[in-house]
């Protein structure tokens, strides 16, 4: 293992990062970038997966950068990039709670900001420019605003690329965006956890939500996260499950980002044990000691599998999965059935009808109350499977 120090960083920035963070050995993705970083002489492409410290690997050499050379308060150093406001808003505080003693400003730009004041920003050319989560940027309508803001920044910039996957995506935006590159790879001791552990649900298993509920039960007073496709199949498992009498709390793109970080605290203080996610709010959750991530639905690109697992860190994953044959390559092995026996899952199916016909009744009134930013639902007669189903 290497220190920050060893990596050339700043005593003062080092003893921040332990003083403030708890940083003490760099990771291996920090071990290859930072040093390349400090010397400033090529840009930096990194095939690196979620939850391996690429937020430190780039954020840390931006602040060494600050502090060398003093720049002047209205100076805008160094732009990241990335597609998701959960991920904007947690890069924003590393910068704070590395920088601010210091004098560093971090500011967060989104679509609510006001584009007048975001395009000011932006026209002050920033020395470095971060472009993280660069597989997703063409998937969304963020390519074109990339490449305008690129166009607007100073030719001599220093540009960093990360992204967990190398796809033909990322080489056409890895061409367009980088100068004399050099890339590092780490994926491939990432990609495959040897204790994690894999198991599906019958192909075509019917009642979805009664298997949820009956794992749910088994694994009670464990930690997990469940992945949808959509918001509002995360919304409406939330209120079957609160009405069945699990302590679940959802996080979805309608929650304003207040209300997705109390969410995600509730979870991570133990208030609640069950956190849902839809396919695109679980962009930028970095939640440590997960027992058990569930694919409700599976992710539409194969990577993701192993991406949703690495974000959450879990000891297991259950997948209600299809074509499975698809993510054993993927893993490099077979994946076992769950054991759920029918009889027992179907016995669930009285009271899970019933949360469901009482989430269907309150669903489009609840999921207003999300635009508003509030998460307000009073279960009046909670039907507690998780305590007395057997």
């Amino acid at each position: 293992m290497k220190s920050f120090t060893d990596l050339g960083l700043s005593s003062e920035l080092v003893k921040a990062c332990e003083t403030n963070l708890c940083w003490y050995d760099a990771t291996k993705i920090q071990r290859e970038v930072i040093p390349l970083a400090l010397q400033g002489k090529n840009d930096v492409f990194a095939i690196s997966p979620s939850c391996t410290g690429k937020v430190g690997a780039f954020v840390l050499p931006i602040l060494h950068a600050l502090l060398e050379t003093g720049p002047n308060l209205d100076t805008f150093f160094a732009c990241v990039l990335t597609t998701s406001r959960l991920l904007v808003s947690q890069i924003n505080t590393c910068f704070i709670i590395l920088g601010s003693q210091f004098g560093v400003k971090s500011a967060m730009l989104h679509e609510s900001c006001n584009k007048e004041f975001q395009a000011n920003q932006i026209s002050k050319q920033p020395h470095i420019i971060v472009i993280d989560d660069a597989h997703l940027v063409l998937n969304t309508p963020f390519e074109q605003e990339l490449f305008e803001i690129l166009a607007r920044t100073r030719s001599e910039r220093s540009t960093f690329l990360f992204s967990p996957t190398f796809t033909e995506r990322v080489h056409t935006i890895q061409s367009a965006c980088l100068r004399n590159p050099v890339k590092i790879d780490i994926s491939s001791q990432y990609s495959i956890v040897d204790t994690l552990q894999h198991q599906r649900y019958p192909p075509n298993v019917g009642r979805k939500v009664c298997y949820l509920a009956y794992t749910l039960t088994e694994r009670t007073g464990r930690t997990s996260v469940v992945f949808t496709k959509t918001c509002g199949t995360s919304l409406r498992l939330a209120l079957i499950l609160k009405k069945l009498g699990f302590r679940a709390i959802p996080v979805i793109i309608y929650m304003s980002q207040a209300k997705k970080l109390e969410s995600l605290n509730a979870f991570k203080t133990g208030e609640c044990n069950i956190l849902l996610c839809s396919e695109t709010s679980c962009r930028g959750l970095d939640i440590p000691a997960v027992d058990t991530v569930i694919n409700y639905d599976m992710p539409v690109y194969t990577n993701d599998y192993m991406y949703r697992v690495g974000t959450t860190h879990a000891n297991a994953v259950i997948s209600f999965v299809k074509q499975f044959k698809t993510i054993e390559r993927l893993i490099g092995s077979q994946i076992p059935v769950y054991p759920a026996p029918y009889e027992d899952v179907m016995r669930l199916k009285s009271c899970v009808s019933e949360a469901e016909n009482f989430a269907e009744k309150v669903h489009l009134c609840i999921e207003h109350s999300y635009v508003l930013g509030s998460w307000q639902v009073e279960i009046v007669a909670p039907l507690p499977i998780c305590s007395n189903w057997k």
